[in-house]
């Protein structure tokens, strides 16, 4: 994203500049049951504002190596506007919070920075709710016309949502009426930059998205921590939104100090309820506040009221439109090539942690693909594949050609970076490891061969996330050690085939042949949703669920079944925590909502639920296929 130069100066201290803070301060400063995730650059610990805190590193696709670069002098401005200890030069927000540090952005050459993709972002937003954050900051984004995010990044949103996480993002510096992702969705906290006076600065963005789901903080001169030591004090919509997530750590810690239940979503909605708007503090042009500027000394109040605050936008817990409700089931329920994302405050608009922590699991859907990693690699294949006609240099890029060259030499498919791809995009490398390794690449190879001679459209990748390697285009992906157990490979049409048990052409009777192929369309349809509308990257327990029943033919059959003799018709596919599971499991109920199509108002709809523990590297299904009805 273009936007202008950071400004750097020494100025004066941040509770000069930020009406009510000191207040706030009085009440507390910060709880550590609030964590606060910093999706930024790498961030100097050792700077001694931010030595004391307890700030934890993620592993990322960036390095966390600590440099003098500018994205390591950028992620440690904004962590220590958040946490920076009192006492020092620089005063953070929320010293007594909880951090983690999620590397998003390295520095290139010359000074540059590498941008983040909005992939990237996606699973970096992931990591960080998965790894206990309440409130997710971004100081970054990508140029949207139509504020629109690759569905990927839409998906992290909507689970962070689900999750009661907020995420604040930076509305980026370009000065214009325009949007950026991921501020621009509807349930993130977009957060613009004004002066101390309350006036717009002239380089904060604005737009109609906006209006009702961002607020202006002061984005002038903050001072925050240097590398080296000491302070330094910029200027931007980054500074901005690193204020605002402070600032929603402490609301979210008095929240715990008077007693209430934390909550990320329904603070969001105050200080998008309290902020100071064109009517009491007019300006030329209203549009430019957003919501309003922020009113800490209000929003403060209103927790200590215990008000409720219902947030105006929610999230459906599916991307698809829901006619009923799905309470709790009762007791006696019934069985049966991506755009960058850049820092908002610089040329354009995020921990390795000391503590060791279980390897990622992940259970993905896509299409396998391949690369090569280096011309280097590419080149020395290519020169012993034979040419597919006399005369004619073989192409490494052509899958017949590669297929045959590795029937003859086997043992070089574990030279190629596999590859598992959503559309165009690579979010996996897959690379074989253990006893196994040699029927995992065989098993690769088999399905890159079917995709192109028999049209399978999906295959099942589940494992362990175990490193990162880059491909040849320069994005960098984690890569998955798989488990051949879970690995499959399909066709929606020779999936469905094998869920109604046979062809129409089996059949005589034309009920019976209409029965099957009302069957056929409905199942269709559910697999369509997860592939299409339900597109993620299976590394949430919640994602890895879903997956799974796609690919569980046996229990989706039933259903079908069922649904299929009462003229059932699937509205909504939800995902949520099983209220049973067994010890040391982690397990998710899947539920299918039918509707009744041939009623005109629908008073009462179906849930199927399937209970699945993703506690393993392969999910496995526990118990029967639950029904009941709902109004």
């Amino acid at each position: 994203m273009s936007a202008p130069n950071d400004s750097y100066d020494i100025n004066v201290g941040l509770s000069a500049s930020l009406a009510g803070i000191t207040s706030l301060w009085r009440e507390t400063l910060g709880d550590p049951k609030v964590c606060i995730a910093v999706l930024d650059g790498p961030v100097d610990r050792t700077h001694p504002s931010l030595a004391s805190v307890d700030l934890r590193r993620i592993e990322t696709l960036v390095s966390n190596v600590v440099d003098a670069g500018v994205a390591t002098q950028h992620g440690t401005h904004i962590a220590s506007i958040i946490f920076a200890q009192h006492g020092g030069a620089v005063a953070g927000i929320a010293p007594r919070c909880r951090g983690l540090i999620v590397p998003i952005f390295q520095s290139g050459k010359e000074g540059s920075l590498m941008p983040c993709s909005e992939v990237d972002l996606a699973r970096a937003i992931l990591l960080a709710a998965e790894n206990g954050a309440s409130i997710i900051n971004v100081s970054g984004g990508q140029f949207a016309p139509s504020g629109t995010a690759h569905p990927l990044l839409v998906d992290a949103i909507r689970h962070c949502q689900r999750s009661g996480v907020v995420v604040i993002a930076a509305t980026g510096n370009d000065g214009c009426d325009c949007l950026h992702v991921p501020a621009a969705l509807a349930t993130v906290l977009a957060v613009g930059a004004m002066n101390h006076q309350g006036l717009p600065l002239g380089f904060s963005n604005w737009g109609d998205q906006y209006q009702d789901s961002g607020i202006l903080a002061p984005g002038e001169n903050v001072v925050g921590a240097k590398l080296g030591g000491g302070m330094v004090a910029a200027s931007g919509t980054s500074c901005a939104t690193a204020l605002v997530a402070g600032v929603t750590g402490l609301l979210l810690s008095l929240q715990i100090k008077l007693g209430q239940t934390p909550d990320p979503q329904a603070v969001r909605a105050i200080l998008l309820r309290s902020a100071v708007q064109c009517v009491d503090q007019p300006i030329p042009d209203c549009r430019r506040l957003l919501a309003g500027r922020l009113n800490i000394e209000k929003a403060m109040s209103l927790v200590q009221q215990g008000k409720t605050i219902v947030p105006d936008t929610v999230v459906p817990s599916t991307p698809v439109s829901s006619i009923c409700q799905t309470p709790t089931p009762p007791s006696n329920e019934a069985s049966i090539d991506v755009p960058a994302v850049v820092p908002a405050h610089l040329t354009a608009s995020a921990c390795s942690c000391g503590s060791s922590r279980p390897a990622q699991l992940v259970f993905a859907l896509g299409r396998l693909g391949f690369d090569y990693g280096t011309e280097a690699r590419r080149d020395s294949i290519a020169q012993y594949m034979d040419p597919p006609v006399p005369g004619v240099p073989p192409s490494p890029y052509d899958p017949h050609q590669l297929l045959a060259y590795l029937e003859k030499n086997p043992w070089d498919a574990a030279s190629i970076t596999w590859t598992l791809n959503l559309d165009a995009t690579a979010i996996y490398a897959i690379k074989a490891g253990g006893p196994f390794a040699l029927e995992t690449y065989q098993r690769l190879r088999e399905f890159l061969r079917d995709q192109i001679a028999e049209g399978v459209e999906r295959v099942s990748i589940p494992g362990n996330i175990v490193s990162k390697t880059s491909l040849m285009n320069g994005q960098t992906v984690p890569v998955i050690e798989p488990d051949l157990r879970g690995m499959y490979s399909w066709t929606t049409q020779a999936l469905v085939e094998s869920l109604v048990g046979g062809t129409s052409a089996d059949y005589t009777a034309d009920e019976e042949k209409d029965a099957i192929q009302k069957k056929k369309v409905r199942i269709t349809d559910f697999l369509e949703r997860v592939y299409f509308e339900i597109r993620n990257l299976g590394v949430t327990p919640q994602d890895r669920a879903i997956n799974f029943a796609a690919t569980n033919a046996f229990n989706i059959g039933k259903v079908y079944e069922a649904a299929i003799k009462e003229d059932l018709d699937l509205d909504s596919i939800e995902v949520e925590r099983s209220p049973i599971c067994r010890p040391e499991s982690d397990c998710w109920d899947v539920k299918l909502v039918f509707f009744f199509p041939q009623r005109q108002v629908q008073t009462v709809c179906k849930v199927f639920r399937l209970t699945v523990d993703v506690s393993d590297v392969v999910p496995v299904t526990v118990g029967p296929v639950r029904s009941w009805f709902v109004r």
